[in-house]
């Protein structure tokens, strides 16, 4: 299947296996899926073991581990697909070329590169965000259309209509900082390192989301979101409440980041008509806004795609899907494509 003698016309080709990479922050992830969506194979090596005494991701650390991992991660994900590590049989490769910390981008987009050209299959670079709406389309590629994706990570924040595959508009994201963001900024706050969401999340379970009055910013009649000015509402009401537990901050915090994301969420259901919603990003994990999103499903008669945990994280096998289709649409990408750090959604639609 693999080979350059299929190849010779790059626009005269079909892709039915592809290797997917991916390495936009700390994880070193290498997957292989075929063009039924079947992930063949998906192996994720992480290196937050080094970055939890510095309270956050340290970019050259991040780098240096994808340095150390990547052939290792990558030879993985061949075998357990099935193929051999020195001639697979595969037809592309693709890699995440941003948004994300340009040096692990770089380590990432090289290794792609250097894997295309020895193999003799063509590369293709994709948007790290686009993958994530493709994340879906592995556990139900019959999915109906449009989907109203609602993406939450820690460095992005945004609504998205889904219209088909590779078909997308952001209808509004966050203006300052992203909702992971905000939850490892409480969670660094409160003591309870990094990274903070899952610790909040597990707190909140035990608390009372009406423990702390706190603010539901960006009230206006747009679907944009805001964060920032969460994280400084907690600090003044914890400084002046010392006596509310840990876990009642947790949940009147998590309230009110996922009061803020229905709402707007609400008001694009409003706007738009749609199948489906569905969640994206490492925030989709989170349990109270996975139950609000689900609920709110139920009450406009619409289709619910909650990602499975290993979904919500980034991985390589929704890179690998987003670049089937962006090899089988547009061709691939030219060999001196760049890593971009911050290459925005919007710029595909």
């Amino acid at each position: 299947m693999g080979g350059s003698q299929r190849h010779r016309d790059p626009y005269d080709f079909i892709v039915t296996v592809i290797l997917g990479i991916e390495t936009s922050c700390d994880e070193t992830a290498a997957a292989v899926v075929d063009d039924t969506l079947r992930v063949r194979s998906s192996v994720v090596e992480s290196s937050l073991d080094l970055h939890r005494d510095f309270g956050g991701v340290v970019p050259e650390l991040a780098g240096r581990a994808h340095l150390t991992t990547m052939t290792p991660v990558v030879e993985r994900a061949l075998v357990q697909a099935g193929l051999d590590p020195l001639a697979p049989a595969i037809d592309g490769v693709a890699v995440t070329s941003g948004p994300g910390l340009i040096g692990s981008l770089l380590v990432g987009v090289s290794a792609a590169k250097a894997y295309a050209v020895a193999w003799g299959v063509p590369v293709v670079g994709v948007n790290h965000l686009e993958g994530h709406l493709f994340a879906p389309l592995l556990e139900t590629p019959d999915l109906a259309w449009p989907v109203l994706t609602i993406l939450v990570s820690g460095g992005h924040s945004m609504f998205v209509l889904h219209e088909s595959p590779g078909v997308h508009r952001v209808l509004g994201e966050t203006i300052d900082d992203a909702a992971g963001e905000a939850y490892d900024k409480v969670a660094r706050w409160l003591g309870l390192g990094y990274p903070g969401g899952p610790v909040i999340d597990r707190l909140a379970q035990r608390g009372d989301g009406n423990g702390l009055r706190l603010p539901v910013s960006m009230t206006g009649p747009d679907v944009d979101l805001s964060f920032s000015g969460l994280k400084t509402a907690v600090v003044r009401a914890t400084e002046k409440h010392p006596e509310v537990s840990m876990e009642d901050v947790a949940a009147s915090f998590q309230r009110a980041v996922c009061e803020q994301i229905l709402r707007k969420a609400r008001r694009a259901l409003d706007d738009y008509d749609v199948a489906g919603i569905a969640l994206a990003g490492g925030v989709a994990a989170n349990s109270a806004l996975r139950a609000g999103v689900s609920a709110l499903a139920e009450e406009r008669d619409i289709e619910c795609h909650l990602p499975t945990l290993a979904m919500c994280t980034d991985n390589a096998a929704m890179i690998a899907a987003a670049g089937l289709y962006r090899l089988q649409h547009d061709g691939p990408g030219r060999l001196d494509f760049a890593a971009d750090p911050n290459w925005s959604l919007a710029s595909l639609s």
